[in-house]
C-alpha cells in the first residue's frame, strides 16, 4: 500500500524580504543624495548599518525642518496681518475730526486681515506639511504616485459632494478682499436685511430691526446693498403752502443748515458735510416741496434724520410757516 505523501505547504510571503528590498532602496537612495545622507554616512564610515541610520536622521530632519518651516510661514503672516490691521486709516474728509469713520474703517481692515491670515495659515500648513509627508515617503520607498492618483480621485469626489460648501467659502473670500461690507453694517442681502454682527468664510449673520438673527451663506448672495459704508444721506422733504414765499422758506432752511453745520457735537458724532438745501423739489397746485439732505457718518442716517425734523418743525413753527399734507 503506497503512503501518500504530505501535500506540500504553500510558500507564505514573508515581509522580511520587502524589508530588505526597502532596506536595499533607501540605502540606495542615501548613497546618491550627495547633501546630507551620503555625507552621514561617511562620518560613520560607510558601515553596513550607515545608510539606514542616516536615513532616518535624514527623516528626522526633514520633518523638523517642515515643521519649522510652517512656523516661519506662520509667524510671517501673523506679522504681515498684524501690520495691515494696525496701519493708521486716512481721514474721510479733510480739516475735521471723524473718529467714528477711522474706527470703523480700521474695525472693518482688522477683521479683513485677520481672516484672509487664517485662511494663508491654512493654506501655508497644508503645502508645507502635505509636501514634508510626500518627502518622507519618497525617503522610504513608499511609491507616491498610486497615493497621489487616490488622493485626487478623493479629492473630486469630494469637490461635487461639497459644491455648495466650496461656492460658500470662494464668495467669502471674494467678499472679504472686496470689502463688500462688515461688521456694523446695514445691508440688504436679499434674503434678509439687518446689521451685520459677524463674517465668516462660509456665512454671514446679520440681525434685523426686529431682533432675529439670519445666517445667510455667502454663496447665496447675489447682490448686496450697504447702506454704510464711506458715508449715508439723511434728507426731508418739507412741504408749505403754494403762496408761501420761496425766497423766505429757502433763507430759513439754509440757516437751519449752517446751525446744524455749527453744532459741533453733531458734527463730531454724525454730521459729514455741511446740510444742503435743494431747493423746490416737487410743485403742484396745493403745495411746494422743499428738501434738505445731509450726508452723514455711516449707519448715522436715522439719527440725523430724526434732528432734522425737529430742527425744521420748530423753525417753521417759529417764522409762523405751516406744513401742508400731500392732497
Amino acid at each position: 500500500m503506497s503512503s501518500l505523501s504530505p501535500p506540500s505547504p504553500e510558500p507564505t510571503t514573508s515581509m522580511v524580504p520587502d524589508l530588505d528590498e526597502m532596506s536595499t532602496k533607501m540605502a540606495e537612495i542615501c548613497e546618491g543624495d550627495a547633501l546630507l545622507c551620503s555625507v552621514l554616512a561617511d562620518w560613520m564610515d560607510n558601515a553596513t548599518w550607515a545608510p539606514l541610520v542616516a536615513s532616518a536622521i535624514t527623516i528626522l530632519l526633514i520633518v523638523i525642518l517642515g515643521f519649522l518651516v510652517r512656523n516661519i510661514a506662520n509667524r510671517l503672516i501673523t506679522r504681515v496681518v498684524s501690520r495691515a490691521a494696525t496701519r493708521p486709516v486716512g481721514r474721510f474728509r479733510k480739516g475735521a475730526t471723524t473718529a467714528g469713520v477711522d474706527a470703523l474703517l480700521h474695525e472693518r481692515r482688522k477683521q479683513r486681515a485677520e481672516t484672509m491670515g487664517s485662511v494663508l495659515k491654512h493654506v501655508a500648513t497644508i503645502v508645507i506639511l502635505g509636501t514634508t509627508v510626500l518627502t518622507v515617503l519618497d525617503r522610504l520607498t513608499i511609491p507616491i504616485a498610486p497615493l497621489l492618483t487616490s488622493v485626487g480621485i478623493l479629492g473630486v469626489a469630494i469637490g461635487f459632494g461639497a459644491q455648495e460648501l466650496v461656492k460658500d467659502f470662494i464668495a467669502g473670500m471674494f467678499m472679504l478682499l472686496e470689502d463688500q461690507y462688515g461688521v456694523g453694517d446695514v445691508i440688504d442681502a436679499g434674503a434678509a436685511v439687518g446689521t451685520v454682527e459677524a463674517v465668516t468664510l462660509r456665512v454671514t449673520r446679520l440681525r434685523d430691526e426686529d431682533g432675529r438673527v439670519w445666517y445667510v451663506r455667502n454663496g447665496t448672495i447675489t447682490r448686496v446693498g450697504n447702506e454704510s459704508q464711506g458715508w449715508s444721506r439723511a434728507y426731508m422733504d418739507v412741504p408749505v403752502a403754494y403762496d408761501s414765499d420761496i425766497t423766505t422758506v429757502r433763507v430759513l432752511l439754509e440757516h437751519l443748515a449752517e446751525e446744524m453745520w455749527a453744532d459741533t457735537e453733531l458734527r463730531e458724532k454724525a454730521i459729514v458735510e455741511q446740510p444742503q438745501v435743494f431747493g423746490v423739489e416737487q410743485l403742484s397746485d396745493s403745495r411746494l416741496v422743499f428738501r434738505v439732505s445731509v450726508k452723514t457718518l455711516p449707519a448715522k442716517q436715522g439719527e440725523v434724520a430724526r434732528e432734522l425734523r425737529l430742527r425744521i418743525k420748530s423753525a417753521l413753527d417759529s417764522a409762523g410757516i405751516p406744513m401742508v399734507a400731500a392732497a
